[in-house]
């Protein structure tokens, strides 16, 4: 491949990258060309990104980006993906197809997070926390939560008042006939 076709490669590369600032890399070594065709549809669901790269290209694409850590050290065949609603997104649904057995073969390498370098280890443990809407439906929770109790609280005493003045009314009216009987006197003390 001459340099001008190498130069073009890195640069359209930089480009998809811009604005990812985490990524995973993935081993697809062993995929024939049908789970490869699956692999692509599922992450595309996800609105998952796959490119197979090579690791001198990705080196000089991710040249002082946030990426950079991931493409350290990495030899042999691999490609990058990102995307999905967030990051933990994007490690839940690549750790999960890496496990399932029609996938044999489809493997995380690393990747990179908040500027740091990410080993499969650490992967598989970002994929067991909550995704951006997990956290965003706890919060809601969180927050909504005080203010229902505190209205059940308020709606149930209110609720309790107002039965107990209907009932009393009830009462004057059947002792009165319709209408308020005076209220008991009291002898003067004298």
């Amino acid at each position: 491949m001459s340099k001008f076709v190498k130069d073009l490669l890195t640069r359209d590369l930089r480009n998809q990258l811009t604005g990812v600032n985490d990524a995973l890399l993935v081993n697809v070594v062993g995929l024939d060309a049908i789970r490869t065709t699956k692999l692509r549809g599922e992450l595309r669901k996800k609105n998952i990104k796959l490119e197979v790269i090579k690791n001198s290209m990705a080196r000089r694409a991710t040249e002082g980006t946030p990426l950079a850590p991931a493409f350290e050290g990495v030899e042999g065949t691999l490609a990058i993906v990102w995307g999905a609603d967030d990051f933990v997104s994007l490690t839940k649904e690549i750790v999960k197809l890496s496990e399932a057995k029609e996938f044999e073969g489809f493997a995380t390498r690393g990747g990179t997070m908040d500027g740091g370098k990410l080993t499969p280890a650490q992967i598989k443990e970002v994929s067991k926390w909550p995704s951006r809407t997990e956290q965003l439906s706890m919060l809601v929770g969180q927050i909504l939560g005080p203010g229902a109790r505190l209205a059940g609280q308020l709606k149930g005493a209110g609720g309790t008042l107002v039965n107990q003045v209907k009932t009393h009314a009830e009462n004057l009216e059947k002792a009165g006939g319709g209408e308020a009987a005076p209220a008991a006197e009291t002898p003067a003390a004298g």
